[in-house]
Protein backbone atom coordinates (compact mmCIF):
# COMPACT_ATOMS: atom_id res chain seq x y z
CA UNK A 1 0.00 0.00 0.00
CA UNK A 2 3.05 2.43 1.24
CA UNK A 3 4.71 1.35 -2.42
CA UNK A 4 1.14 1.96 -4.54
CA UNK A 5 0.69 5.53 -2.39
CA UNK A 6 4.44 6.66 -3.45
CA UNK A 7 3.87 5.49 -7.13
CA UNK A 8 0.78 7.23 -7.48
CA UNK A 9 2.86 11.01 -5.81
CA UNK A 10 5.27 10.61 -7.94
CA UNK A 11 3.01 10.01 -10.96
CA UNK A 12 1.18 13.08 -9.82
CA UNK A 13 4.13 15.67 -9.69
CA UNK A 14 5.39 13.83 -13.02
CA UNK A 15 2.26 14.91 -14.64
CA UNK A 16 1.86 18.74 -12.58
CA UNK A 17 5.52 18.99 -14.02
CA UNK A 18 4.92 18.42 -17.77
CA UNK A 19 1.97 20.59 -17.42
CA UNK A 20 3.36 23.57 -16.13
CA UNK A 21 2.48 26.51 -17.69
CA UNK A 22 5.83 28.48 -18.73
CA UNK A 23 4.04 31.59 -20.51
CA UNK A 24 2.23 34.45 -19.56
CA UNK A 25 -1.40 35.24 -21.27
CA UNK A 26 -2.55 38.35 -22.38
CA UNK A 27 -5.95 39.82 -23.79
CA UNK A 28 -5.02 42.67 -26.28
CA UNK A 29 -7.09 45.54 -28.44
CA UNK A 30 -4.35 46.39 -31.45
CA UNK A 31 -7.42 48.54 -32.44
CA UNK A 32 -11.24 48.92 -32.42
CA UNK A 33 -11.57 46.08 -35.00
CA UNK A 34 -8.76 43.60 -33.58
CA UNK A 35 -8.81 41.76 -30.60
CA UNK A 36 -6.06 38.82 -29.89
CA UNK A 37 -4.12 36.96 -27.66
CA UNK A 38 -0.62 37.59 -26.47
CA UNK A 39 1.21 34.76 -25.08
CA UNK A 40 5.11 35.80 -23.90
CA UNK A 41 7.65 33.20 -22.38
CA UNK A 42 8.09 33.86 -18.19
CA UNK A 43 12.34 33.33 -18.82
CA UNK A 44 13.03 35.98 -21.45
CA UNK A 45 12.69 39.89 -21.46
CA UNK A 46 13.07 40.32 -25.11
CA UNK A 47 12.23 36.90 -26.91
CA UNK A 48 11.30 36.82 -30.61
CA UNK A 49 7.73 36.90 -31.71
CA UNK A 50 5.65 35.48 -34.28
CA UNK A 51 2.21 36.39 -35.57
CA UNK A 52 -0.26 34.37 -36.29
CA UNK A 53 -2.30 34.85 -39.11
CA UNK A 54 -5.99 33.04 -39.84
CA UNK A 55 -7.12 31.44 -42.73
CA UNK A 56 -10.39 31.98 -44.57
CA UNK A 57 -13.77 32.44 -43.46
CA UNK A 58 -15.15 33.76 -40.05
CA UNK A 59 -12.05 32.05 -38.74
CA UNK A 60 -11.14 33.66 -34.97
CA UNK A 61 -7.79 33.52 -33.32
CA UNK A 62 -7.97 29.87 -32.20
CA UNK A 63 -8.12 28.47 -36.07
CA UNK A 64 -12.26 27.96 -35.23
CA UNK A 65 -15.24 28.82 -37.06
CA UNK A 66 -18.68 27.93 -36.35
CA UNK A 67 -19.18 24.03 -36.17
CA UNK A 68 -15.47 23.63 -37.01
CA UNK A 69 -13.53 23.58 -33.64
CA UNK A 70 -10.29 22.61 -33.84
CA UNK A 71 -7.94 24.87 -31.69
CA UNK A 72 -4.96 24.68 -34.42
CA UNK A 73 -3.76 28.10 -33.92
CA UNK A 74 -4.44 28.21 -30.16
CA UNK A 75 -2.07 24.75 -30.09
CA UNK A 76 0.37 26.21 -32.64
CA UNK A 77 0.77 28.89 -30.37
CA UNK A 78 0.58 27.35 -27.28
CA UNK A 79 3.66 25.13 -28.73
CA UNK A 80 6.18 28.02 -29.77
CA UNK A 81 5.83 30.13 -26.46
CA UNK A 82 6.55 26.98 -25.06
CA UNK A 83 9.78 26.85 -27.38
CA UNK A 84 10.38 30.41 -26.01
CA UNK A 85 8.78 32.38 -28.77
CA UNK A 86 6.00 35.04 -27.78
CA UNK A 87 3.29 34.34 -29.79
CA UNK A 88 0.22 36.48 -30.79
CA UNK A 89 -3.03 35.29 -32.82
CA UNK A 90 -5.99 37.78 -33.33
CA UNK A 91 -9.45 37.33 -34.22
CA UNK A 92 -10.47 38.02 -37.91
CA UNK A 93 -12.27 41.73 -37.62
CA UNK A 94 -15.64 39.63 -38.93
CA UNK A 95 -15.22 37.85 -36.39
CA UNK A 96 -16.27 41.02 -34.29
CA UNK A 97 -18.66 41.95 -36.65
CA UNK A 98 -20.32 38.69 -36.38
CA UNK A 99 -20.69 38.78 -32.70
CA UNK A 100 -22.34 42.31 -32.95
CA UNK A 101 -24.53 41.46 -35.70
CA UNK A 102 -22.99 44.14 -37.61
CA UNK A 103 -21.22 42.33 -40.44
CA UNK A 104 -19.88 44.96 -43.11
CA UNK A 105 -21.34 43.76 -46.28
CA UNK A 106 -18.74 45.82 -48.28
CA UNK A 107 -15.66 44.21 -46.68
CA UNK A 108 -12.69 43.25 -48.94
CA UNK A 109 -9.48 40.99 -49.11
CA UNK A 110 -7.36 44.15 -48.48
CA UNK A 111 -9.48 44.88 -44.99
CA UNK A 112 -7.54 41.58 -43.88
CA UNK A 113 -4.20 42.68 -45.12
CA UNK A 114 -4.81 46.20 -43.17
CA UNK A 115 -4.89 44.85 -40.18
CA UNK A 116 -2.32 42.33 -40.36
CA UNK A 117 -0.12 45.27 -40.98
CA UNK A 118 -1.67 47.52 -38.35
CA UNK A 119 -0.61 44.39 -36.17
CA UNK A 120 2.75 44.27 -36.91
CA UNK A 121 3.10 47.77 -37.02
CA UNK A 122 1.32 47.55 -33.33
CA UNK A 123 4.37 45.17 -32.27
CA UNK A 124 6.88 47.03 -33.90
CA UNK A 125 6.40 50.35 -31.89
CA UNK A 126 6.69 48.84 -28.91
CA UNK A 127 10.46 47.47 -29.13
CA UNK A 128 10.09 44.48 -26.86
CA UNK A 129 10.72 41.93 -29.00
CA UNK A 130 13.98 40.87 -30.75
CA UNK A 131 12.91 40.11 -34.00
CA UNK A 132 8.68 39.96 -35.50
CA UNK A 133 7.92 36.64 -37.23
CA UNK A 134 4.66 36.35 -39.90
CA UNK A 135 3.01 32.82 -40.09
CA UNK A 136 0.16 32.76 -42.38
CA UNK A 137 -2.03 29.95 -42.41
CA UNK A 138 -4.16 28.76 -45.52
CA UNK A 139 -5.55 32.43 -46.96
CA UNK A 140 -3.40 34.06 -44.15
CA UNK A 141 -0.30 32.86 -45.98
CA UNK A 142 -1.17 35.49 -48.57
CA UNK A 143 -2.00 38.30 -46.10
CA UNK A 144 1.10 37.18 -44.31
CA UNK A 145 3.21 38.33 -47.45
CA UNK A 146 1.53 41.53 -47.64
CA UNK A 147 1.99 42.45 -44.23
CA UNK A 148 5.23 41.24 -43.86
CA UNK A 149 7.13 42.94 -46.70
CA UNK A 150 9.56 45.31 -45.50
CA UNK A 151 8.00 45.07 -42.21
CA UNK A 152 8.53 41.63 -40.73
CA UNK A 153 12.07 39.52 -39.80
CA UNK A 154 10.52 36.73 -41.52
CA UNK A 155 7.71 34.83 -42.61
CA UNK A 156 6.52 31.57 -42.80
CA UNK A 157 3.41 30.45 -45.12
CA UNK A 158 1.37 27.37 -43.73
CA UNK A 159 -0.53 25.04 -46.14
CA UNK A 160 -0.57 28.47 -48.28
CA UNK A 161 -1.55 28.66 -52.05
CA UNK A 162 0.70 29.10 -54.87
CA UNK A 163 -1.68 30.34 -57.35
CA UNK A 164 -4.19 33.32 -57.40
CA UNK A 165 -7.84 32.16 -55.88
CA UNK A 166 -9.07 31.99 -59.38
CA UNK A 167 -7.04 29.42 -60.39
CA UNK A 168 -6.89 27.56 -56.76
CA UNK A 169 -11.00 27.39 -57.29
CA UNK A 170 -10.62 26.68 -61.48
CA UNK A 171 -8.42 23.50 -60.74
CA UNK A 172 -10.46 22.43 -57.74
CA UNK A 173 -13.59 22.58 -60.13
CA UNK A 174 -11.86 20.85 -62.89
CA UNK A 175 -10.78 18.04 -60.14
CA UNK A 176 -14.52 18.20 -59.09
CA UNK A 177 -16.93 18.41 -62.21
CA UNK A 178 -14.53 19.34 -65.69
CA UNK A 179 -18.10 20.35 -67.35
CA UNK A 180 -18.02 23.65 -65.44
CA UNK A 181 -14.20 24.53 -65.69
CA UNK A 182 -15.30 26.64 -69.29
CA UNK A 183 -18.01 28.80 -67.11
CA UNK A 184 -15.45 29.07 -64.23
CA UNK A 185 -12.86 30.72 -66.62
CA UNK A 186 -15.23 33.05 -68.43
CA UNK A 187 -16.58 34.52 -64.97
CA UNK A 188 -13.65 34.62 -63.86
CA UNK A 189 -12.27 36.61 -66.86
CA UNK A 190 -15.19 39.13 -66.17
CA UNK A 191 -14.10 39.46 -62.80
CA UNK A 192 -10.47 40.13 -63.84
CA UNK A 193 -12.09 43.01 -65.85
CA UNK A 194 -13.13 44.47 -62.91
CA UNK A 195 -16.61 43.68 -64.19
CA UNK A 196 -19.42 41.41 -61.87
CA UNK A 197 -21.17 38.86 -64.12
CA UNK A 198 -24.49 36.70 -63.51
CA UNK A 199 -23.21 34.60 -66.55
CA UNK A 200 -21.29 31.24 -64.73
CA UNK A 201 -22.41 28.21 -63.81
CA UNK A 202 -25.67 27.15 -61.59
CA UNK A 203 -23.98 24.68 -59.30
CA UNK A 204 -21.67 27.08 -58.54
CA UNK A 205 -23.85 30.15 -57.10
CA UNK A 206 -22.18 29.75 -53.76
CA UNK A 207 -18.56 31.10 -55.19
CA UNK A 208 -20.06 33.32 -57.34
CA UNK A 209 -22.89 35.11 -55.06
CA UNK A 210 -23.36 39.02 -56.45
CA UNK A 211 -21.87 39.88 -52.92
CA UNK A 212 -19.09 38.04 -53.06
CA UNK A 213 -17.85 38.93 -56.52
CA UNK A 214 -16.14 42.14 -55.57
CA UNK A 215 -14.46 40.29 -52.64
CA UNK A 216 -13.12 37.70 -54.65
CA UNK A 217 -12.38 40.06 -57.41
CA UNK A 218 -9.73 42.11 -54.85
CA UNK A 219 -8.34 38.52 -53.78
CA UNK A 220 -7.13 37.91 -57.05
CA UNK A 221 -5.53 40.37 -57.97
CA UNK A 222 -2.79 38.96 -55.98
CA UNK A 223 0.09 36.44 -56.93
CA UNK A 224 1.35 35.03 -54.45
CA UNK A 225 4.82 33.67 -56.32
CA UNK A 226 5.09 37.11 -57.43
CA UNK A 227 4.55 38.35 -53.76
CA UNK A 228 7.15 35.60 -52.27
CA UNK A 229 9.79 35.93 -54.80
CA UNK A 230 10.09 39.99 -53.74
CA UNK A 231 10.05 39.06 -50.34
CA UNK A 232 13.79 39.53 -49.21
CA UNK A 233 13.24 38.15 -45.33
CA UNK A 234 14.08 34.60 -44.25
CA UNK A 235 11.08 32.74 -45.58
CA UNK A 236 9.70 29.25 -44.97
CA UNK A 237 6.94 27.18 -46.70
CA UNK A 238 5.17 24.40 -44.89
CA UNK A 239 2.52 21.90 -46.15
CA UNK A 240 1.26 18.60 -45.46
CA UNK A 241 0.67 15.87 -47.66
CA UNK A 242 -2.60 15.35 -46.64
CA UNK A 243 -3.79 18.76 -46.79
CA UNK A 244 -7.48 18.54 -48.31
CA UNK A 245 -7.70 21.93 -49.49
CA UNK A 246 -3.88 23.31 -50.28
CA UNK A 247 -2.05 20.32 -52.25
CA UNK A 248 1.97 19.98 -52.08
CA UNK A 249 2.02 20.99 -55.68
CA UNK A 250 1.18 24.49 -54.46
CA UNK A 251 4.35 24.79 -51.72
CA UNK A 252 6.55 23.32 -54.39
CA UNK A 253 5.04 26.89 -56.74
CA UNK A 254 5.62 28.89 -53.62
CA UNK A 255 8.95 27.26 -53.65
CA UNK A 256 10.07 27.57 -57.44
CA UNK A 257 9.35 31.40 -56.87
CA UNK A 258 11.43 31.90 -54.24
CA UNK A 259 15.07 30.38 -54.54
CA UNK A 260 16.00 31.34 -51.07
CA UNK A 261 12.91 29.78 -49.55
CA UNK A 262 12.89 26.73 -46.76
CA UNK A 263 10.53 23.84 -48.11
CA UNK A 264 9.36 21.86 -45.47
CA UNK A 265 6.42 18.92 -46.78
CA UNK A 266 5.39 17.08 -43.30
CA UNK A 267 4.11 13.35 -44.10
CA UNK A 268 0.21 13.17 -43.20
CA UNK A 269 -0.21 16.70 -41.86
CA UNK A 270 -3.68 17.95 -42.74
CA UNK A 271 -5.27 21.30 -43.36
CA UNK A 272 -5.42 21.96 -39.62
CA UNK A 273 -2.38 20.80 -38.95
CA UNK A 274 -2.96 17.41 -37.37
CA UNK A 275 -0.99 14.14 -38.32
CA UNK A 276 -3.75 11.87 -40.29
CA UNK A 277 -2.81 8.21 -40.42
CA UNK A 278 -6.25 7.18 -42.04
CA UNK A 279 -8.10 8.45 -44.89
CA UNK A 280 -10.54 11.10 -46.11
CA UNK A 281 -12.88 10.56 -44.03
CA UNK A 282 -10.55 10.64 -40.62
CA UNK A 283 -9.04 13.67 -42.61
CA UNK A 284 -12.73 15.78 -42.37
CA UNK A 285 -13.82 14.37 -39.00
CA UNK A 286 -10.27 16.42 -37.42
CA UNK A 287 -11.46 19.62 -38.42
CA UNK A 288 -13.89 19.46 -35.75
CA UNK A 289 -11.76 17.31 -33.08
CA UNK A 290 -9.68 19.88 -30.64
CA UNK A 291 -8.92 16.96 -28.66
CA UNK A 292 -6.14 16.31 -31.50
CA UNK A 293 -2.37 17.73 -30.96
CA UNK A 294 -1.06 19.33 -34.07
CA UNK A 295 2.13 18.11 -35.99
CA UNK A 296 5.23 17.45 -33.68
CA UNK A 297 7.62 18.06 -36.66
CA UNK A 298 5.65 21.57 -37.53
CA UNK A 299 6.60 23.01 -33.80
CA UNK A 300 10.32 21.95 -34.51
CA UNK A 301 10.23 22.48 -38.04
CA UNK A 302 9.07 26.54 -37.39
CA UNK A 303 10.84 27.36 -33.96
CA UNK A 304 14.17 26.07 -35.08
CA UNK A 305 13.35 28.48 -38.22
CA UNK A 306 12.64 30.90 -35.93
CA UNK A 307 15.37 30.56 -33.25
CA UNK A 308 17.94 29.82 -35.78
Amino acid sequence: MKYCLSALLFCFFINSSSQEVTYTSEELAVNKLIDGTLLSPNDQSKPKLAIIIAGSGPTDRNGNQNFLKSNSLKKLAESLTNKGIATFRYDKRIVKQILKNKVDPNITFDDFVTDAISVVDYFKTKNKYATIYVIGHSQGSLVGMLAAKDRADGFISLAGAGQSIDEVITEQISTMDPSLVDGTKKAFESLKQGKTTTNYPPALASIFRADVQPFIMNWMQYNPQELIKSLSIPTLIVNGTKDLQVSVDEAKLLKAASEKAELKIIDNMNHVLFIIEGGQLENSKSYNESSRKISEELITTVSNFILK
